[in-house]
């Protein structure tokens, strides 16, 4: 079987699997009614979400080779659990498919949990977990699994939102050694051109830092890069489109002789239940 036959069936069952959890959490809410939320077990809540994207780009390099990638969010959380300010456990599945030169295709499924809080009539969100990574149909001795601490900070200024992230990893992709990943991230709502309720957009842009202790292991040609990136989301009766410019601070001789972690759009289409 050619490479391409194999990455394209990859893609189709990892869509098959994306479409049947898309229509199970489309189906669990118009069950309980549109005004009531997708309940869970012991009071929480759960909500889901199904993305389209032209480039599945992680910290700017592309892990889709350039291309499509197809996703499924599903996130759960507990009740408050005290009454002084909204604190809550939650527990998070992410599942996409991927490519990498190395290996080629598969799917890279995510699972995580933490705590996360709200304050001063929830402009303040902080959140701490732990995430871990795992790349179906990858050999165990390339080591790309791996696991991560990731804290976040926001705050709602309401003309502008700030948000700022780290990642720290002990042993990072590919057996690396220990990693940081810091990014910065500011939000900006344009309500100048809301047309009506269902209709709104805000633009962003982010900038970030990777360090990666034995950096040949990851890939790179030096132990950190930037990343930065922008772009417009539209959200339309319950459709976010993202059209977004991404780039590194990686030329390709340093990117092996590829465009993947070049400057370049990708656009995407997300649909949250």
């Amino acid at each position: 079987m050619s490479r391409y036959r194999a990455h394209f069936l990859s893609i189709a069952r990892f869509v098959c699997l994306s479409l049947v959890g898309a229509m199970t959490a489309t189906w669990g809410p118009a069950h309980a009614g549109d005004s009531e939320p997708w309940r869970g077990p012991f009071g929480g809540s759960f909500n889901a979400n199904f993305t389209v994207t032209t480039d599945y780009s992680y910290a700017g390099i592309s892990n889709t080779q350039l291309g499509p990638a197809f996703q499924v969010g599903l996130d759960y959380k507990t009740p408050s659990l005290i009454d002084a300010v909204p604190l809550w456990i939650f527990v998070t599945g992410f599942g996409t498919n991927f490519s990498f030169p190395m290996t080629g295709p598969g799917v890279e499924i995510e699972t995580g949990g933490g705590l996360k809080m709200k304050a001063f009539d929830n402009k303040l969100s902080a959140d701490v977990g732990y995430v871990r990574y795992n790349y179906l149909g990858v050999p165990s001795m390339f080591g790309y699994d791996y696991g991560e601490l990731v804290a976040n900070l926001g705050y709602d200024f309401d003309i502008f939102e700030l948000k700022a992230r780290v990642r720290y990893s002990p042993n990072s992709f590919g057996n690396s050694g220990a990693s940081w990943n810091k990014r910065a991230l500011v939000a900006v709502p344009l309500p100048f051109l809301k047309f009506s309720d269902s209709i709104s957009f805000k633009s962003y842009g982010s900038v970030g830092n990777v360090w990666v202790d034995r950096f040949p292991n990851f890939g790179l040609p030096s132990q950190d890069y930037w990343y930065w990136q922008i772009g417009l989301i539209a959200s339309v009766f319950g459709l976010d489109f993202t059209l977004a410019y991404t780039d590194t601070s990686i030329d390709p001789l340093g990117c092996s002789n590829t465009a993947y972690c070049s400057g370049r759009l990708f656009t995407s289409v997300t649909k949250s239940f």
